[in-house]
């Protein structure tokens, strides 16, 4: 039986004895000065200050000119996605996230949680933004950097916690529908409301539009076609309170995304169905658990670039995770606070394509690989107040596997050609952090910390190869997990409560970085490269002015490559797809219930590729937001993305470049039933 089958099997033993825990909580359930939001996870420790954070508010995220989750984060200067494409437009595959300029390939280096549930994909390690909608949210909390921490294996550059929205902030019936450029429309639905002394919340949504050409109208071809794209989800979410201060939180996510990608036959899909229960307790012993299962699928034709046929059908790539944390913090006083628990995170997947010939469209080969990989880990962390100094430490240990690896090919009789089976592997990695948060004055405060963490290479990295013509890029089942040492120190100063500064300084060493390599003529392999090395600054700043609002993030990171062996050629170089500054800011205006926003948002330069043959330049772009309400109920909306249509390059090979979202104008109506 595995690690994650046995901790939902703990857990579910804990949820039938939620009477034991909810008897602890009584002691503080009366409290009549204390307001308790249900529906969420136990609130951060105190330590948690101690990292580089920022938060993303409600209003904030609604305000985004694109609707979309991605863009949103973009507030926070540093996030990227390993292309400049949001899910609109680019290759589902590709949209892995990372913070602090540590990218280079298309796999998460950032975890990314929503409430408390990890949202990557469990073979390919990339993020399905376009199944989390931001009028489904609450906030979005962004800790750059902080190591592994609590929050289990993946966090190497940051931790991004998404938390849904509640009755607290949503009204009882909600709807909006936009309309675009290209074509282009958005609809939404939710109602959220009693159930019992809890409550639950259902939504919906649903995106369509012809798109736009992602290749500059110079170098456009006969065969090059709109961006088309359609995608929906549907979420549920119930709370029941079970006595005490403790309740019992259920939440399900349906979704699928199809998209054609730059000619007329590639064309891609993807969906999942991910389901969570999470048991919280609030009282003298707080107390955590939770379990989730995600089960995802993904398939992509390839068309090639010259002949412009199918010549890669992969039509399916199955994949389940299942995980489960178990934490617990027991009463220690208001000066201390500490937590230990334990966590397991199981990924099984399967890639089944068909090679095609581009001359005779006859089937040449067909191909499966993948394997399972399984992490486990045990953590304590503890945070002390010591009047104006706060202390956090913590360690963890974790058990990792990477079983039942293989890749199979055979021809188009069926007749094998290639059977490999490759060997299991484990080991344990131990990871640590700790920092401090010194308030020098009412408005100062001084903050350090020091950490490391680790990273699994994901199914995809160990097992499947892939072409972007005329590049191979070959798999390798030997790779090892990434490994990260950080540090980092700052200050926080808010002279009044609605302006803030926080800057912060940091250095990181990623060892064992996974990087697509350069290995011959339009051969790359994935390789474990001695290290990535960032150093860097990051700023973030808000001010409220009266009817306006300020906020401003900025991000310098100068990573550079350290490598030897056959990566020499990149040794002192950038990693791919790491542009070393980005910078976004919003000026807003508040008027009764109207709202009108700017945001400008810059990229600096960044290379395609590992040698720095293909460079992307920097790019700057303007949204536009503005709400005006026609009642008490209705509101009308108007958008615009990159108002000022500039070209913003996200591939390049050679001569061959592509490009994101020119300008798009959305008008919209939004209806809130309180």
């Amino acid at each position: 039986m595995t690690v994650a089958i046995r901790t939902i099997l703990l857990a579910s033993t804990i949820f039938a004895a939620t009477p034991a825990f909810a008897q602890d909580a009584s002691d503080d359930a009366d409290d009549g000065d204390t307001i308790v939001v249900i529906g969420t996870a136990l609130p951060p420790p105190p330590g948690s200050a101690a990292y580089s954070t920022a938060e993303i508010d409600r209003d904030r995220l609604l305000a985004d000119a694109s609707g979309r989750i991605e863009n949103a984060l973009r507030d926070v200067a540093g996030f990227q996605q390993f292309r400049r494409s949001d899910s609109r437009s680019a290759n589902p595959s590709a949209q892995g996230v990372t913070l602090r300029g540590l990218g280079g390939n298309a796999s998460s280096r950032a975890l990314v949680l929503l409430d408390g549930v990890p949202v990557a994909d469990p073979f390919f390690g990339y993020v399905p933004f376009n199944a989390v909608a931001p009028e489904r949210l609450a906030s979005a909390r962004i800790t750059r950097g902080g190591g592994t921490g609590a929050f289990g294996a993946g966090a190497l550059t940051g931790t991004i916690e998404l938390t849904s929205a509640s009755p607290a902030s949503l009204p009882a019936l909600s709807g909006r529908a936009l309309y675009g450029s290209g074509n282009a429309s958005e609809v939404s639905l939710a109602t959220a409301g009693p159930l019992g002394a809890g409550h639950v919340v259902l939504g919906g949504r649903y995106d369509r539009g012809d798109g736009f050409y992602t290749v500059p109208e110079a170098t456009r071809g006969p065969n090059d076609v709109r961006a088309r794209y359609a995608n929906g989800s549907l979420s549920a979410q119930a709370v029941i309170p079970t006595g005490g201060g403790s309740e019992l939180q259920a939440r399900a996510l349906v979704f699928r995304d199809d998209r054609t990608l730059r000619y007329a036959g590639a064309d891609s899909r993807s969906e999942g169905l991910d389901t969570s229960l999470r048991f919280v307790a609030r009282g003298r012993w707080q107390f955590e658990a939770l379990v989730y299962a995600q089960a995802r699928n993904f398939a992509n034709v390839v068309v090639s670039s010259t002949r412009f046929v199918p010549v890669l059908d992969q039509r399916a790539t199955p994949s389940t995770g299942l995980g489960g944390k178990i934490e617990l913090r027991p009463p220690t006083g208001e000066a201390v606070t500490l937590r230990f628990g334990l966590d397991a995170r199981q990924a099984d997947g399967e890639l089944r394509e068909n090679a095609i010939s581009a001359f005779s469209g006859s089937l040449t080969a067909r191909r499966q690989a993948g394997g399972r990989n399984l992490t486990a880990g045990l953590f304590g962390e503890g945070d002390w107040t010591l009047g104006e100094l706060t202390l956090t430490g913590g360690a963890r240990i974790d058990r990792y596997t990477i079983t039942r690896g293989f890749f199979a090919e055979a021809n188009a009789a069926g007749v094998p050609t290639i059977d490999q089976a490759y060997p299991d592997r484990a080991g344990w990695e131990p990871s640590v952090r700790a920092g401090l948060r010194y308030q020098v004055a009412p408005a100062l405060a001084l903050r350090s910390a020091a950490y490391t963490g680790f990273r699994l290479p994901t199914l995809n990295e160990l097992y499947r190869p892939f072409t972007v013509f005329p590049v191979v890029t070959r798999a390798n089942p030997a790779l090892s997990p990434e490994r990260l040492r950080g540090i980092e120190a700052g200050f926080d100063w808010a002279p009044r409560e609605d302006v803030g500064v926080s800057i912060t300084g940091f250095a990181n060493r990623l060892e064992d970085a996974i990087a697509n390599v350069t290995i011959g003529p339009n051969l790359r392999e994935r390789q474990n490269i001695d290290a990535i090395v960032a150093y860097g600054v990051e700023f973030d700043a808000h001010a409220a002015l009266g009817a306006f609002d300020l906020s401003a993030s900025y991000a310098f990171s100068g990573a550079k490559v350290s490598a030897t062996g056959a990566a020499a050629a990149i040794d002192g170089r950038p990693p791919a797809q790491s542009p070393r500054h980005a910078a976004s800011s919003t000026i807003g205006w508040n008027h009764d219930a109207a709202r009108a926003s700017l945001t400008g948002r810059y990229v600096g330069r960044q290379f395609e590729d590992d040698l720095g043959a293909n460079p992307l330049p920097a790019a700057f772009t303007l949204d536009g937001f503005a709400s005006v309400p026609l009642s008490r109920r209705a509101m009308l909306i108007a958008r615009v993305e990159n108002l000022f249509d500039a070209e913003v390059v996200t591939r390049r090979v050679g001569n061959d470049s592509e490009i994101g979202a020119p300008r798009i104008v959305w008008l919209g109506l939004t209806i809130d039933i309180r």
